[in-house]
């Protein structure tokens, strides 16, 4: 006998039947459309189980049946789909001074969004504000009930129990998220949630197009108010210990440099985040920020298109500035992919250049030659597309059992 350790797995016919309904359901979700008989070559099992798992999927309205031509066969088979339409789910960000909403069904498609400035910064007003935009998307589109909601916000948060330990942006600060939003509403049947970085990684990895693909290990870079990073490691996001890997926005770039908003001096946020674009963008226009009528990095990108050199400038600092951080993890997670998320991606012809000169500035052996530097591929916002994909995860961790 081998001294190889052997994985066994034990338990009933049920548990087993639910194993592989778990694996028969994702690789429909992966590969659809797809036959019965594909789904039995691929998973290897009896012809007769995918048959009675199909059909109960069926009966569940999980999957949709529907024939599609194929010039190799003699006989079109019946290909299987999800039923993307039949369940949804909640998407919900809260970020600095904005509240987005989101509807979205399992197969990852925005059916509806919306958003709104709070009037003011409170957790209350946060968790109300949102939960009265997802209700009025649902009331237009005819939907009565959700898989559950998903929330994400840019701070320290404990996917657990929604409990915040800090979101230095919005100013919170041990706030207990998940008691807030089923107080509003106690019918709500899951909720999900997890810091913005982290939850755009989540969602590049399951519905990233392009490049991304061919990659099991990167670091979504959210540059936002704020600056985050998730980290993917095997397909995997990686938590820590306190739901604090990958705060690299507060990793100093230079020491003594600019204070930063977590108390610090010199963190990569307070040169590259958009905060900071904006900052240095109206020091070179001289010009006073004014709080009533704010210029957003979206101004600033837009000035730069119709060829503002101060507002070309500012930009091309920050991508050379994101460059400088990205050296950073490069050097401590040597991933095969670095991907940059945000607003600034409108600016992807201006920053990418820079992005390299500033990873040259910070060379390490050739590394950074051999890391990809990609824009996210996602169409929508990948912190909203990521508190989505909390709950569709779950919605599909129900059946998937990764041995």
């Amino acid at each position: 006998m081998s001294d190889k350790k052997q994985k066994i797995i034990g338990g009933n016919a049920k548990l087993v039947r639910n194993i592989n309904r778990a694996a028969i359901l994702n690789l429909i979700r992966e590969k659809q459309p797809i036959s019965r008989v594909d789904i039995a070559r691929i998973t290897k099992l009896n012809k007769s189980t995918v048959s009675s798992i199909v059909a109960e999927l069926l009966d569940g309205d999980y999957l949709i049946e529907e024939l599609v031509p194929d010039s190799k066969v003699g006989r079109n088979p019946l290909q299987l789909r999800l039923n993307v339409s039949r369940f949804h789910v909640g998407a919900i960000n809260f970020d600095t001074k904005i509240i987005r909403v989101a509807l979205m069904n399992i197969g990852g498609a925005v059916v509806a969004k919306t958003e709104c400035v709070p009037e003011n910064n409170s957790p209350n007003e946060y968790v109300q504000k949102g939960l009265e935009l997802l209700n009025d998307l649902m009331r237009k589109l005819r939907i009565s009930d959700l898989e559950g909601i998903g929330v994400t916000i840019a701070g320290l948060i404990d996917p657990e129990d929604g409990h915040v330990l800090v979101a230095p942006n919005l100013g919170w600060k041990d706030i207990k998220l998940s008691e807030l939003f089923l107080s509003v509403d106690p019918s709500i049947k899951l909720l999900r949630f997890y810091n913005d970085a982290k939850a755009s990684a989540l969602a590049e990895l399951w519905y990233g197009t392009g490049p991304i693909k061919n990659y099991s290990n990167f670091v979504f870079v959210s540059v936002g108010a704020g600056l985050g990073t998730g980290v993917v490691i095997n397909r995997k996001v990686v938590e820590g210990a306190s739901h604090a890997s990958g705060e690299f926005g507060h990793i100093p770039i230079y020491e003594q440099g600019i204070d930063c908003i977590c108390g610090n001096s010199g963190c990569w946020e307070a040169y590259a985040s958009d905060r900071a674009t904006v900052k240095r963008y109206l020091a070179l226009k001289q010009l006073t920020p004014n709080d009533d009528q704010p210029i957003l990095v979206k101004d600033v990108i837009k000035a730069a298109q119709a060829g503002d050199e101060e507002a070309i400038q500012a930009l091309r600092k920050t991508g050379e500035y994101l460059g400088i951080g990205i050296s950073i993890i490069v050097r401590a997670l040597d991933p095969q992919a670095i991907v940059i998320g945000g607003h600034i991606l409108q600016a992807w012809d201006l920053i990418y250049d820079q992005i390299l000169k500033g990873l040259e500035e910070r060379s390490f052996f050739g590394l950074e030659k051999r890391t990809k530097i990609l824009p996210s591929s996602l169409k929508e916002r990948p912190r909203l597309i990521g508190a989505a994909t909390l709950v569709i995860e779950h919605f599909f961790s129900d059946y998937k059992i990764t041995l």
